[in-house]
């Protein structure tokens, strides 16, 4: 037998061949290795990522990803969206109550002749209605003491030459309410007489019952006096919810007697903010609105109707209608545009064939911020006959009344102001006579 062992070695400890570990190649060794040691190994070598989405994932995994996902949406839409939402609320922006008045340079040269100016007639007393009879005239007034449920609701001054007005301080042509009314706010009164020779007072008043808005009421003298005292009636004449309510009612009688009321729909007034509550766009209708009465003045003939709506030059409103007739068939609606603390406020008009319409406006206003020398002049009412005008404007943080002489133009349907003739025999003397001297803010 061959001896395989070598010299000095044991036959037991050599019983079976061995290999030495140094020797064996690197894929020897791959080969023998557990699954953990390799993972390892691959982990190593950049394959985290592979070891990660090769298994399931654990449902705090599935959340913390979900999360991640979200946010990411969300910060893309919103990427997205913000140019969108930036540029609408560009447009939409508040530019407040921006106006322009009309250029001086070609306009009538009326507007420049001293003696065509209108004079100042009372302190604090803005919106003033207009009444001739039996050579008296009679102007109502908004209401002295804003918020004040002691102030006179209708205050009244007279003139027997349209010139020198006299307030009767203290006197209250309705002092009592209806039940539908607030004490406080009594805006724009205005009087007409009817045909039993009793007179019909409309005016704004402030509802119990209407988040305080505003709606046309109605009041009848107790006899023939235009001082009154007047009665209202204990519902709102006109209330327009979807407008708003309405201000500013002003009675008219037709050339074959019929009579109306024309007054604002205050749309403004639930308007999306701003100047006036209704500068932010887009900006909600403000209408003037026409209603027929029977010969009573108090009762309402058929539906109101529509006669204008606010356009791109009035702001954020219009309001304070008067409508007039001259005898040539030509229908005169003269308004206020803008808001009333702004310099824009005006007096404009528009002219029509009938009391219902259409209106076809005139660009110049018939006054405006620097024609004579006044600031925000408006809350017109002309005289029957179209020649004689009441107005306010702003006075050392009052709104005063003014009265003026007025010139329509039937050829061309213009309307200028002109030099006051005076009434009756009473001095022209520019400077009223009396005035009050109540310190209150007003509507």
């Amino acid at each position: 037998m061959l001896d395989f062992f070598a010299p000095g070695r044991s036959k037991d400890a050599t019983a079976m061949p061995t290999t030495s570990v140094q020797s064996l190649s690197g894929s020897q060794l791959s080969g023998i290795e557990s699954p953990l040691e390799q993972r390892s190994l691959e982990n190593a070598k950049g394959g985290d990522w592979k070891g990660l989405f090769s298994r399931p994932f654990t449902r705090r995994q599935i959340v913390i990803l979900s999360a991640v996902g979200l946010l990411l949406l969300a910060l893309l839409a919103l990427v997205i969206a913000l140019p969108v939402v930036l540029t609408r609320a560009g447009k939409n922006k508040d530019a407040g109550d921006t106006y322009h008045l009309y250029p001086t340079k070609h306009e009538d040269p009326s507007y420049r002749i001293l003696e065509n100016k209108p004079v100042y007639a009372i302190h604090n007393f803005p919106d003033p209605g207009l009444l001739n009879y039996n050579g008296t005239w009679y102007a109502y007034g908004t209401n002295p003491h804003k918020h004040d449920p002691e102030s006179i609701h209708i205050p009244v001054a007279t003139s027997t030459n349209f010139v020198n007005w006299t307030l009767h301080e203290g006197y209250d042509a309705m002092p009592t309410l209806g039940n539908w009314e607030e004490s406080v706010n009594h805006w724009a009164p205005d009087v007409i007489q009817r045909d039993d020779g009793k007179f019909v007072l409309y005016y704004s008043g402030q509802t119990n019952n209407f988040n305080k808005h505003h709606c046309i009421g109605a009041a009848v003298s107790t006899g023939t006096d235009p001082l009154g005292p007047y009665i209202p009636l204990n519902e709102s004449l006109a209330c327009p919810h979807k407008h708003g309510g309405a201000i500013d009612p002003s009675p008219f009688r037709d050339a074959d007697g019929k009579l109306y009321v024309v007054y604002k729909g205050d749309g403004n007034s639930v308007g999306r903010g701003g100047f006036c509550g209704n500068s932010i766009k887009p900006l909600v209708p403000v209408p003037l609105i026409l209603q027929e009465l029977e010969s009573d003045g108090i009762t309402k003939v058929g539906e109101p109707e529509i006669i204008l709506n606010i356009n791109d030059t009035d702001g954020p409103l219009i309001e304070a209608p008067n409508i007039i007739r001259k005898d040539d068939g030509t229908y005169y609606l003269f308004f206020s545009s803008h808001c009333f603390t702004s310099l824009g406020y005006n007096v404009k008009y528009a002219h029509a064939k009938s009391v219902k319409g259409p209106y076809t406006r005139v660009n110049r206003p018939l006054l405006q911020t620097n024609d004579f020398g006044l600031e925000a002049p408006g809350g017109a009412t002309l005289s029957h006959d179209g020649t004689k005008i009441v107005f306010h404007a702003d006075c050392d943080g009052f709104r005063c009344m003014y009265a003026g002489g007025v010139d329509i133009r039937s050829t061309n349907d213009t309307i200028v102001m002109a030099t006051l003739e005076i009434d009756g025999s009473g001095s022209s003397n520019t400077t009223n006579t009396t005035t009050t001297t109540t310190t209150a803010d007003s509507t």
